[in-house]
């Protein structure tokens, strides 16, 4: 979930990028186990991270170990997901409530993020949800990188993300995250880079990439895992464009923040909860990021 969501910025949908995104459907997908999803670059502190066992979470696939990836499609290309939050960041809320640059201005290190009311975190959702779309960009080809791994105290914080995904040269990264709105809300959607430049900042290069990754990623997401685009961000489009985020102000790559879905809403939450979901989850994103990438 987006940083600062309780407070959203005036937003500026795209519904003719979800439109060519739709019709462009057709794209050969990537083979995986789909069926037939500071942003938060934040929640508030609040939220629980807990590690309940609550959800039917299954153990996420394990990824392939990168020197023996396959050739493929997307051989040559690197891409960095970054799974939103740490489950550890609530015992950590000194550190995490560091200001740091985004550019712009100064924003928090990171948040906690949000949970479902049955306390399944956002962290340990987006830590699944980022496995498991690991091991389908790698049976492809792909380099892919994790901006964390559940294998630090917390953090890393918003501009250090940024600073990774740049760093690798990432030929796309996306930000998995889930919503923490209120009952009603429900559906994906999917946040793009403003044109924003200022201090560190300087989205002019990557807003039309990352306009076309998210494009992408919204109908794919829509196909494969049958959810609907929000019903209350983005003017059913499922695109939502943000200059508040610094994981997106300081990204020098194609760059986009995916909510997945409102885990406050419990028919939102009964999907999020549910391991077969999440990997078509996983699917829909990795199937719009290989169409990015393949052009």
């Amino acid at each position: 979930m987006p940083y600062d969501d309780s407070v959203p910025p005036t937003r500026r949908a795209r519904p003719l990028l979800l439109a060519a995104a739709l019709a462009a459907l057709c794209l050969t997908t990537i083979t995986g186990c789909g069926g037939s999803p500071d942003p938060t670059e934040g929640k508030g502190a609040d939220a629980s991270a807990s590690s309940s066992t609550s959800a039917s979470a299954s153990a996420a696939p394990e990824a392939s170990p990168t020197a023996s990836l396959p050739q493929g499609p997307l051989t040559g290309r690197t891409v960095v997901i970054d799974p939103g939050h740490n489950p550890r960041n609530r015992e950590h809320t000194k550190e995490i409530n560091e200001q740091v640059d985004i550019g712009t201005g100064r924003k928090e290190c990171d948040t906690t993020g949000t949970s479902t009311d049955d306390g399944y975190a956002e962290a340990l959702f987006t830590l699944d949800v980022s496995h498991r779309l690991r091991e389908l960009l790698q049976v492809e080809g792909a380099r892919v990188l994790l901006t964390h791994d559940d294998d630090r105290p917390f953090g890393p914080c918003i501009d250090e993300r940024a600073r990774i995904g740049n760093e690798a040269k990432a030929d796309a990264v996306v930000s998995v995250h889930a919503d923490g709105s209120a009952v009603g809300n429900r559906g994906f959607h999917v946040i793009l880079p403003a044109a924003v430049k200022g201090g560190g900042a300087d989205t002019s290069k990557i807003v039309k990439s990352s306009a076309d990754l998210g494009a992408r990623i919204a109908g794919h997401f829509v196909r494969t895992t049958g959810s609907a685009p929000s019903n209350y961000i983005g003017g059913g489009t499922g695109l939502d464009t943000r200059d508040d985020l610094g994981g997106l102000n300081l990204s020098t790559v194609p760059k986009v923040f995916v909510e997945c879905g409102n885990m406050r809403d419990p028919k939102d939450a009964a999907l999020l909860t549910d391991a077969r979901w999440r990997q078509k989850a996983a699917q829909g994103m990795a199937d719009g990021i290989a169409a990015h990438l393949k052009g």
